[in-house]
């Protein structure tokens, strides 16, 4: 059970990630074929897509925070030694968390709001609080990734001799 967290925690998002744009890539591809050899049209191809591409636009919003991708200005942060660099990110850190997490409650209003609503999708009738569940998972996924490396610059901070 440690090995599947551990696995999890280090690829969950590369491997969803993947797996979106593949399906993305095949999809497209059959709708193309289709098109274009068959004379033929899938209907649901395109919906199923941008759904996919929504799900993938917010799962990348927390492997971002994983990996410590965020626009910054690099060059200030390298004027610092290692514990400058540090207490820079905790901050920062700190002021994205509470953008996640000020963000969580309403990404769960809207979707209680769908789920409430009862709308389908047009072309495939899936339940459209499938697509705007993304925004919680991905603001959730968001702030445990932020909080993870909230600890570990706050332990580089706190390490003896950090400099």
């Amino acid at each position: 059970m440690k090995r599947i967290f551990h696995w999890l925690d280090e690829n969950l998002e590369e491997f969803l990630l993947v797996i979106g744009l593949i399906a993305m890539t095949l999809i497209m591809g059959v709708q193309v074929f289709c098109r274009y050899v068959l004379g033929m049209s899938l209907s649901w191809s395109e919906e199923l897509t941008r759904y996919i591409f929504i799900w993938c636009g917010f799962l990348s919003v927390s492997y971002c925070s994983k990996k410590c991708l965020s626009i910054k200005i690099e060059q200030f942060v390298a004027i610092f030694p290692r514990r400058g660099k540090a207490i820079f990110k905790i901050v920062n850190h700190t002021f994205e968390l509470i953008v996640f997490l000020y963000l969580i409650p309403f990404a769960w209003k809207y979707l209680l709001s769908a789920i409430a609503n009862g709308q389908t999708s047009p072309a495939m009738g899936i339940p459209m609080y499938y697509v705007q569940a993304a925004p919680l998972v991905g603001f959730i996924l968001s702030a445990i990734r932020v909080f993870q490396r909230w600890i570990i610059e706050w332990k580089r901070v706190c390490r003896k001799g950090g400099e």
